[in-house]
């Protein structure tokens, strides 16, 4: 058993995986100002709660979009297994052909949705990820990376208008009741929901067009399962697909 971790801008995600298995999956908010005990503590009771000792586990390996933890999360790793932890980073194999202007520049979160993807799905493929920005990420026939988009988040684009415009409330983030809103707080939860499923159905479209051909559509992020149902075109909605990404890399890079 391995313990993988993915820090986002918003969440870490915290899975524990045997062989193919994901055992089970936590999510915390991300706080760069929390020392590695004050990380220890709180990942050290998830794993409690599931009954699992850390001790137990082979090792581990954690991905990171937050600079500030990426060596504190992998110091908490190493306090809780007693083993070597593995860092998402350019000195790991990926086996993902990164073809673009600097490929060092391409965040760990998308190199794992990318080698997971092109392990599960046939090819050419759309990733996005929605988290607290919503990446495009396309894959060639040849499995291929080839570049992407980085669009403003769904909850980041409905605070940003909450924020700078005078007469709009503050909204959450839920299904919304009809199609054309009726009140000021149904027209927002209704614009960002059916604008990013209508973004989706579009951009992939667009995509197709530019490849010639059709492509394998997946998804993944803390809100996709929001958006997902409003889509036209067919989805493939993967809440692991991070965590399978950090699986593969793990036995690719792991001195047994």
């Amino acid at each position: 058993m391995i313990l993988a971790i993915d820090i986002g801008n918003t969440n870490i995600v915290i899975g524990a995986i045997q062989k193919q298995k994901i055992m089970f999956t936590a999510r915390i908010s991300t706080n760069f100002k929390r020392t590695s005990d004050e990380f220890a503590f709180i990942i050290g009771g998830i794993l409690e709660n599931h009954q699992i000792n850390p001790r137990d586990m082979e090792g581990g390996i954690v991905s990171s979009v937050v600079p500030e933890l990426k060596a504190v999360m992998q110091h908490t790793m190493e306090q809780l297994t007693r083993k070597p932890i593995l860092v998402v980073g350019s000195g790991l194999r990926t086996g993902l052909n990164i073809r673009t202007d600097d490929p060092a520049q391409l965040g760990s979160d998308l190199v794992l949705a990318a080698v997971a993807a092109v392990a599960k799905y046939p090819k050419p493929i759309i990733v996005y990820d929605f988290g607290t920005a919503t990446t495009l990420s396309v894959i060639d026939p040849q499995g291929n990376y080839i570049g992407g988009m980085i669009i403003p988040g769904m909850r980041l684009s409905i605070d940003a208008l909450s924020a700078q415009a005078a007469q709009l409330p503050y909204v959450h983030l839920e299904k919304p009741q009809q199609f054309v809103g009726s009140n000021t707080v149904n027209c927002m939860q209704s614009g960002v929901v059916y604008g990013n499923a209508a973004m989706i159905d579009g951009l992939s479209a667009r995509v197709e067009e530019f490849l010639g051909m059709p492509t394998t559509v997946v998804a993944t992020g803390g809100l996709v399962h929001l958006v997902a149902p409003y889509c036209k075109r067919k989805l493939i909605c993967d809440d692991h697909l991070l965590l399978d990404g950090l699986r593969i890399l793990y036995e690719k890079n792991h001195s047994k």
